[in-house]
C-alpha cells in the first residue's frame, strides 16, 4: 500500500524499468482540508517498489509550470514509456491558469533515468481537434475533456497510440465519452484522429483507460463515478468505479454498450499491471471509505483473471489496504 501522511494520493501510473517498479502519482496536501480543493494543488509524485506492494517516496516527479504556460494551473494524469534509445517519457495531462483550468491538453517530458524530467520543446504534444471533440462551450458539461493519456507501441512496429479521455462533439449531453486517439512516428509529433469508440455506450466520460491483453484476450478498463454515467446507466445501486469493456486489439473495436463494473466507487483509476512473476494484478487507489470520505492511497494489487462468460474479474480477497471487495 502507497499511504503518504502529508499527502492525498490518487490517480497512478506504473513502469517497469526491468529492477524496480515505479509509481506516477497525484499527490496534494492534507493541509488542504477538503480533498475536493486537491485537484487545483497537484503535483505527479513518484515512488520505487519492487513488488507493487511496499514503496519507496523519492522526489516527485513534475509540478505545474511557471506562467504562463499551458501547464501553469495543473499537472495530471498521464502515462511513461521507453523509446529504443533507451530515454523515458512521460505523457500528462495539463492545464492552465488562461482558462481556469476548463481546457485541457497532453504534455511532453522526458528523461534518462526516471528521475529528473525536461518538458518538451513540443509543447503541448496533443490537444483535441474540434473535427470530431467536443469543445469548452460546445454543451453544459463542465470543462473540455482531453486527458489521462495512455502511450503504447503499435503491434506491428508502426510508431505509438495514445488513447485519451475524450468527449465526442455529438449526442446527448451526458452520453458523450469516447475513447481518443492520436498516432506518432517518434514520440514528439502527433496526429489526432477520430475516436475508437461511438458515442451512446452509457458514460459521459471514460476516464484512464488502458488496454491490456491478458492471456491471448484484449480488455479496455476505464474509470466513471455515478455522477458521470449517462442517465440509461443510473440504475438504483449503480455507484459507478471500475469498468471492463471486451477489446478486439489494442485499438479495437471496443465493447463500451457491453462495458461492466469491475469494482464500485470503493477504488478508482485502476491500472493492469503484470507482476515479477508474470501476473496480472489490479492497482487502484481507495476513492471512498466505509463511511463516505475520501480515503486518498493506493491500494495493494489485486490479482485479475477471465472468468468463465469471458469477463476480467478479480481474483481473491484484496490484501492490506486493498481497494474493494469483489462485487
Amino acid at each position: 500500500m502507497l499511504r503518504l501522511p502529508d499527502s492525498w494520493v490518487w490517480d497512478a501510473w506504473y513502469v517497469d524499468d526491468g529492477t524496480d517498479f515505479h509509481a506516477f502519482f497525484l499527490r496534494a496536501s492534507r493541509a488542504l482540508l477538503d480533498p475536493d480543493r486537491r485537484h487545483w494543488r497537484t503535483s505527479i509524485g513518484h515512488a520505487v517498489s519492487s513488488d507493487l506492494r511496499d514503496w519507496q517516496l523519492v522526489a516527485d516527479a513534475l509540478v505545474p509550470g511557471d506562467p504562463p504556460a499551458f501547464d501553469d494551473l495543473a499537472t495530471w494524469t498521464g502515462s511513461v514509456v521507453s523509446d529504443d534509445g533507451g530515454a523515458w517519457h512521460l505523457f500528462y495531462t495539463a492545464a492552465a491558469r488562461a482558462e481556469h483550468g476548463l481546457v485541457q491538453r497532453i504534455g511532453h517530458a522526458t528523461s534518462v533515468d526516471l528521475t529528473t524530467w525536461a518538458r518538451s520543446e513540443h509543447e503541448p504534444a496533443v490537444t483535441a481537434d474540434p473535427r470530431w471533440y467536443e469543445q469548452l462551450g460546445e454543451s453544459v458539461w463542465h470543462d473540455q475533456a482531453w486527458r489521462d493519456p495512455w502511450v503504447f507501441p503499435d503491434p506491428n512496429g508502426r510508431g505509438w497510440h495514445m488513447l485519451i479521455t475524450a468527449r465526442a462533439n455529438q449526442g446527448p449531453t451526458d452520453d458523450r465519452g469516447v475513447v481518443g486517439h492520436a498516432h506518432s512516428d517518434d514520440l514528439a509529433e502527433w496526429a489526432v484522429g477520430p475516436p475508437l469508440t461511438a458515442p451512446g455506450g452509457g458514460f459521459g466520460q471514460l476516464e484512464v483507460c488502458q488496454v491490456a491483453e491478458i492471456d491471448g484476450r484484449f480488455v479496455l478498463v476505464f474509470s466513471c463515478l455515478r455522477t458521470e454515467l449517462a442517465a440509461s446507466r443510473k440504475v438504483p445501486g449503480a455507484t459507478g468505479g471500475i469498468w471492463a469493456a471486451r477489446a478486439e486489439s489494442g485499438l479495437g473495436p471496443f465493447d463500451i454498450n457491453g462495458a461492466y463494473p469491475l469494482t464500485d466507487d470503493r477504488c478508482y483509476a485502476g491500472r493492469l499491471v503484470r507482476d515479477r512473476g508474470g501476473e496480472w494484478q489490479l492497482l487502484a487507489f481507495r476513492n471512498r471509505g466505509e463511511d463516505g470520505a475520501f480515503v486518498g492511497e493506493i491500494a495493494d494489487p489485486i490479482p485479475v483473471g477471465w472468468s468463465e462468460d469471458g469477463r476480467l474479474r478479480l481474483l481473491g480477497e484484496p490484501g492490506a489496504g486493498g481497494a474493494a471487495d469483489k462485487p
